[in-house]
């Protein structure tokens, strides 16, 4: 998911994301959802969310 998708997503559910970084949005999605705020966290390497909206990205971040 492109960052402005991801900025409009935060944006429908208050999220001011003013100077923020994409990993920054993203756990704060993940905490507005009530979520695990594990984006690109060592978490990663055992996680077992296969239907997370972030994991493809997350898994990636982690490789790089």
């Amino acid at each position: 998911m492109n960052f402005n998708d991801i900025k409009k997503m935060a944006k429908k559910m208050n999220i001011n994301t003013y100077r923020m970084k994409r990993t920054d949005v993203i756990r704060n999605i993940q905490r507005a959802e009530k979520n695990i705020d594990c984006f690109a966290t060592d978490r990663a390497i055992i996680c077992n969310e296969m239907k997370c909206l972030w994991r493809d990205d997350c898994l990636n971040s982690q490789s790089g």
